[in-house]
């Protein structure tokens, strides 16, 4: 059975240590910033050790498998120690903060020659598989364009946190676009061709609160933003993005344009959405994510088409989407370091892809001046 260290005691450390168990494998420790949170969580979860200290934890502990679940800011040293250690190690995304750090702990892992696994995982959702399945059987013909739209609605005034901080791994090309980015190539094909976009902070600061954890940050938001004792930080971030990318596929014979659109801030009006178009017709899935339910347009008209049995069947039986997700991975990456065979899934090689894809992004330096066109 391998042995598994998380680092991280929030939502996802705990999901991760979670989809592990589901996994197969022996979760031996836990490490967070916080005595006092990590002891209760391990107390929780029943995971014999906790600690503050990472280090000393891979020490005592000695894991096959590190899992790193915490915000993308954190993850560099940590990830850097575990290879250091021989750890295989399983990563949330972002994988770091920037493209030249995610190139760093990328070619450290090949030189070490460890396995590594990327948690952008939504691709795992139900009606994503569908949509897969769908397209490669020809279902709209050779796919054509592809939209990504969501709006969050977002309150202005959450309390300043790691999601502010560009150094900490925030913004919502790390913890949006990642997913969505993941889910279009799983469908059509990893070959990321080009990319253009911009970006916009419409947070440019946010007020300071001490207690609020990220999942609970909106039962923290002042009743008076005009109290003059609150204390303010500048936010860096983008809340807002729109990129266009193309995207080579074995089904189809030129490009295929894809468009994502995300406002964090913004209310939506009709359902979030991905729409996958094709020469022969259209797959529309509801949800940001592609929660569902699925239709398909055909010979004129939409028609809602019921998710397989299989391949529900094929998926973790858990109701929660991002746990379901993060499960599914985790048991291809222990049956992988096991030596069983199983189905390709994202490493930190996409994971370092992505983040110099975001980096480009925030540049936004792709614009052309055609004020004096005329002139």
């Amino acid at each position: 059975m391998k042995k598994v260290l998380v680092f991280g005691t929030g939502f996802a450390g705990q999901g991760h240590a979670k989809a592990f168990r589901d996994a197969g494998a022996e979760v031996v420790g836990i490490v967070g910033r916080t005595e006092s949170v990590v002891d209760d969580v391990a107390q929780k979860l029943s995971i014999p050790y906790s600690g503050t200290n990472w280090s000393l934890a891979l020490e005592l502990c000695k894991p096959d498998i590190v899992s790193i679940a915490t915000p993308g800011g954190a993850h560099v040293t940590a990830i850097k120690e575990a290879i250091a250690f021989g750890c295989h190690v399983f990563c949330d995304k972002p994988l770091t903060e920037s493209g030249e750090t995610a190139i760093e702990v990328y070619q450290l892992a090949k030189q070490k020659g460890v396995k590594t696994a990327f948690a952008s995982s939504f691709r795992y959702m139900p009606e994503i598989l569908h949509a897969k399945r769908l397209i490669a059987d020809g279902a709209i013909g050779e796919p054509t364009e592809v939209e990504c739209i969501s709006h969050f609605n977002l309150d202005r005034h959450i309390p300043f946190g790691w999601s502010h901080r560009s150094e900490a791994g925030g913004g919502r090309l790390n913890n949006n676009f990642t997913h969505l980015l993941s889910i279009v190539t799983s469908v059509l094909g990893e070959e990321i061709l080009s990319i253009c976009g911009e970006v916009r902070n419409d947070m440019p600061s946010a007020p300071v609160l001490k207690g609020p954890q990220f999942t609970e940050r909106r039962n923290f938001i002042p009743k008076d933003i005009n109290d003059p004792e609150l204390e303010w930080k500048a936010c860096d971030v983008e809340w807002s993005y729109t990129v266009m990318a193309q995207i080579g596929s074995p089904l189809a014979s030129q490009p295929v344009s894809v468009l994502f659109k995300h406002g964090g801030l913004t209310p939506r009006f009709h359902d979030d959405h991905i729409v996958f178009h094709g020469s022969a017709g259209s797959i529309y899935i509801k949800g940001h994510y592609g929660d569902g339910p699925l239709y398909l347009f055909k010979n004129g008209e939409w028609q809602e088409t019921p998710l397989p049995n299989d391949i529900s069947q094929s998926l973790p039986d858990i109701e929660c989407d991002t746990q379901r997700s993060w499960t599914h991975l985790a048991k291809l990456f222990v049956s992988d370091i096991s030596g069983l065979k199983v189905e390709s899934y994202q490493s930190f090689e996409d994971g370092c892809r992505y983040q110099l894809i975001i980096d480009l992004i925030r540049k936004n330096d792709r614009w052309v001046d055609v004020s004096n066109l005329l002139l």
